[in-house]
């Protein structure tokens, strides 16, 4: 088969004729149930064994299966959790292989603080005390801690506990509700096992933090004085600083530069603490700053953990586990935990490296690279629970270069993506497996987004995504009535021009909605190479914007939607035939209201109906310009929740649907969003018509039209009856606003 580019619906037809073997690395059904553990040579390798709650014995009730936003199981790995919400209900875990060590994620409601049992048999283990005091967050961003907020969510945290003895593989462990539980309602997700090895003695010829500089490891006191000050001497000295079993208490940052601050392993020297009266000071552990003589350099942290006390969201509050600037540097093992993010690394700074290491119940991000961070890395580590962004690039106004995120695990972003780069050159993203994108994000990301994403800082060089795995990735984003794609591309501040992405070797697996996606300016540049999509809970492709690529063996199957694509943009969605591809393309893409996601059932769903009435229901929208995320798919979708918003001080601007065909019409309805979200405001706008899009004519000379949240924000257009296909408003002024805004342009014929 010759390459050529075209049009989707084009290519559909020239496709239609081949014949092609689809091998699945997994079907819909399988993928539906699969854990981010069983992708073999993906991911990171962890010390632990996973088993979800709903795989173990229980006498508990199970949540079901959801993805809806605000509920229990849409929060949970695998989409599903047990409650128990009796005393003597329990989990029961089988263990196979020995372990001496649980990790669980649970969820208490609101405002409670409890325990729970560990127990084999009729044998206690340990009391495990849970709290609600790291979960349970309220409103939009930027989040706060007062239900009266409404919209809960982040539900999940997680705790730990040692047995003081190894059992063996075929054990049968508990998690019960104890009999003196008061008003018992504990949800249980799931449970990791291992077996931690003994603590790592000191290193010859280190420096000890307790017995040479008197640090006090029952944590009844501030130790950062002393820390800083092994540290120093450390530092001074080229010696390792050793820090020895214990629970250290620090009040503020340990800054740290050319040394190596080595615990007795992450189960046995933790570090955590925050300050009584300054709450923007807590344990972490920083790099000098550019502009206090850094970046600090020859920096190793390693086998310790950091567990924070941080229950709030506070982004201008540093009380991260690692940050500031550090060159030449390793994190190493190290476990974090309840901090704001674990690493937020400001640059400049080159050659950094997180490895081995676990991040788990964030406020914010799990890593960011921020500012000028080049050459640096985050492999074999496992992610779960953030509040934002699990591992995410952030070049804001110095690039981001040859960074990469390789073989890690990362499950269960509370918000936004599971793997991201906002700009950047030459970044790799490989070889990882994600899971459980929860709002507002993707699986992976690559964009053109937040402040200083522009230009030089913007999306350039060649880009690898390579080998990764992505499972009920992708998901619905509260402020858009529309669900974000598992693989989706956002050049919200400028078109992806110049750069070449290559997605190579990949599965999108289960996809709670589309699982490739396209939004906001042009992507061009974009290669996809063997990639299979098996099951999508709406779209196979989402077009929201412009997009030029070339797909070669991109196999999809069990998309609920028929057709399998999505698409506003017409001709702007350009695909080059590198062959093998199937099960994704359509001859008549669908562009229409929003479907409702099917999950775990990706099966054909029928055509949508145009409402009846409004002719432009469903119907194609194009505008000459457009603000942000604000399409012009928007007033045609059925719903003045979601709006097009022309281009910012541009007057004139103009958006026009088609309507499929010559059609009689007589009555035009334009909407804002409800009257609760906006105020009134006059727009001034005129009316044209044509049959052919090439000869207009004027429906409606230009006017005046208030829009007033006392009558529903809606305005109505008598026109004189004539016959058109093709209805376009020209917007010359706002009151309200220096752009044309539209959540709803509906058509009538009487």
């Amino acid at each position: 088969m010759a390459n050529r580019t075209a049009p989707l619906a084009t290519l559909a037809a020239v496709l239609a004729a081949a014949v092609t073997t689809v091998i699945w690395q997994s079907t819909p059904a399988r993928a539906a149930g699969l854990s981010p553990f069983d992708i073999a040579g993906r991911g990171a390798t962890v010390p632990f064994t996973e088993i979800e709650a709903e795989a173990a014995a229980t006498n508990g009730t199970s949540t079901g299966t959801d993805r809806t936003y605000g509920t229990l199981s849409s929060e949970a790995s695998g989409r599903e959790a047990v409650t128990l919400d009796a005393a003597g209900e329990y989990v029961e875990f089988t263990l196979t292989k020995p372990a001496n060590a649980v990790t669980f994620r649970y969820s208490v409601p609101d405002g409670r603080t409890a325990s729970l049992d560990l127990r084999t048999g009729a044998t206690l283990i340990a009391t495990v005390p849970v709290t609600s005091r790291y979960a349970w967050y309220y409103g939009s961003y930027p989040f706060t801690n007062n239900p009266g907020d409404g919209r809960p969510h982040h539900f999940y945290d997680e705790t730990r506990a040692m047995f003081g003895t190894t059992y063996p593989a075929g054990t049968r462990i508990r998690i019960q509700v104890s009999s003196t539980a008061q008003s018992p309602s504990f949800t249980i997700d799931l449970a990791d096992f291992e077996n931690v090895p003994g603590p790592i003695g000191k290193p010859s010829g280190a420096i000890d933090v307790v017995a040479d500089h008197g640090a006090d490891p029952t944590g009844a006191t501030d130790s950062t004085a002393r820390f800083q000050a092994a540290v120093d001497a450390g530092a001074a000295s080229g010696r390792t600083v050793y820090v020895p079993p214990g629970n250290f208490t620090l009040y503020s940052h340990v800054i740290v530069d050319r040394v190596t601050l080595a615990g007795a392993g992450p189960w046995h020297t933790v570090l955590g603490g925050r300050h009584p009266t300054q709450r923007h000071l807590a344990a972490g552990i920083y790099g000098r700053y550019t502009g206090q003589g850094g970046p600090s350099r020859n920096v190793t942290v390693r086998d310790l953990a950091i567990i924070g006390d941080i229950q709030e969201r506070v982004d201008s509050d540093q009380v991260n586990a690692f940050g500031g600037a550090m060159s030449d540097s390793v994190i190493d093992n190290v476990w974090m935990q309840h901090t704001k993010v674990g690493a937020w690394m400001d640059g400049p700074m080159d050659r950094f490296t997180i490895r081995n290491s676990r991040i788990l119940d964030q406020t914010a991000d799990g890593v960011n690279f921020h500012t000028g961070v080049t050459n640096s890395t985050v492999t074999n580590t496992f992610v779960r629970n953030t509040g934002d962004d699990a591992l995410a690039m952030w070049a804001e106004n110095t690039p981001n270069v040859g960074n990469s995120f390789t073989r890690n695990t990362v499950v269960a972003p509370i918000l936004a993506n599971n793997i991201v780069s906002y700009g950047g050159r030459d970044i790799t993203i490989s070889d990882n497996v994600v899971a459980e994108t929860v709002t507002n994000g993707g699986g992976l990301h690559v964009a053109n987004r937040y402040p200083g994403v522009t230009g030089p800082t913007a999306v350039a060089g060649t880009w690898t995504l390579a080998r990764n795995t992505l499972i009920r990735a992708g998901n619905s984003d509260y402020n858009w009535n529309f669900g974000v794609g598992a693989l989706w591309f956002w050049p919200d501040q400028g078109a992806i021009t110049g750069a070449t992405i290559n997605v190579t070797d990949t599965d999108i697996l289960d996809s709670s909605y589309a699982a490739i996606q396209w939004i906001g300016n042009q992507t061009t540049g974009l290669n996809l190479t063997d990639v299979t999509i098996a099951g999508a809970g709406t779209f196979a492709l989402q077009a929201q914007a412009p997009a030029t690529a070339r797909f070669t063996n991109v196999r999809a199957g069990g998309i609920a939607q028929n057709p399998p694509v999505y698409n506003c943009v017409g001709s702007g969605l350009a695909i080059t035939d590198g062959g093998g591809n199937s099960g994704w393309q359509a001859a008549n893409p669908y562009c229409g209201p929003w479907p409702a996601p099917r999950w775990n059932n990706p099966t054909t769903a029928p055509t949508t109906t145009p409402p009846t009435g409004n002719l432009a229901a469903g119907r194609p929208a194009t505008a000459t310009g457009q603000a942000d995320i604000y399409a012009p798919g928007n007033v045609t979708d059925g719903t003045a929740n979601t709006y097009w918003e022309s281009t910012n001080h541009a007057f004139p601007q103009s958006i026009t649907v088609d309507l499929g065909q010559n059609r009689p019409v007589a009555r035009l309805v334009l909407k804002l969003p409800p009257a609760a979200a906006w105020a009134t405001r006059t727009q001034t706008l005129s009316v044209l018509g044509s049959t052919d899009n090439a000869t207009w004519t004027t429906v409606k000379g230009s006017a005046g039209y208030t829009f007033d949240p006392a009558s529903g924000n809606t305005v109505t257009v008598p026109l004189t009856a004539s016959t058109r296909r093709y209805l376009r408003l020209t917007f010359t002024g706002n009151t309200g606003w220096p752009a044309g805004q539209l959540a709803e342009f509906e058509v009538y014929a009487s």
